[in-house]
């Protein structure tokens, strides 16, 4: 994960500034499969990507951090319908009206997105207006690739 860092710029630690170490740590002890490492070293990436291309400010602007946790679930993976089916989120899809086979990795997405952005203390209290805010746009971003690197 991008872990907020705090760092100083006097040592007395009046000027203390949060900000974002472009760090990925992967813990050997929450990682379940070679496929998990990938799909979480990709999450991680895009969010660095984000980082390096755009002026996005995740820990102060709540819209950005609910883009970049949008474009990173979508891209990595996380979606997919085996791992949805492992967590047990797929049940509702194929007896529910308002659920479709086809947009579950839509909401999939969102939910997801929602509880990363929910992580944020200054973005808890309206997490999902801030996703569905930025869903469309960022959703079909799939920058740096040419397409959605899981549709063949």
């Amino acid at each position: 994960q991008l872990y907020p860092r705090t760092t100083a710029s006097s040592s007395d630690h009046i000027n203390t500034q949060v900000r974002l170490i472009p760090e990925i740590f992967l813990c050997q002890n929450h990682i379940r499969s070679e496929e998990h490492a990938h799909q979480s070293m990709v999450h991680e990436l895009i969010h660095a990507v984000d980082a390096c291309r755009t002026k996005m400010d995740p820990l102060h602007n709540c819209i950005h951090a609910a883009c970049t946790e949008i474009r990173a679930e979508n891209l990595s993976g996380e979606c997919g319908f085996l791992q949805e089916y492992w967590r047990g989120n797929v049940g509702g899809m194929l007896t529910s009206k308002s659920s479709s086979f086809v947009k579950h990795g839509q909401e999939c997405v969102k939910r997801r997105a929602g509880l990363s952005v929910r992580a944020i203390p200054n973005c808890r209290e309206r997490a999902e207006e801030y996703v569905d805010a930025a869903f469309e746009r960022c959703y079909e971003d799939t920058f740096p690739f040419d397409r959605h690197p899981n549709l063949r």
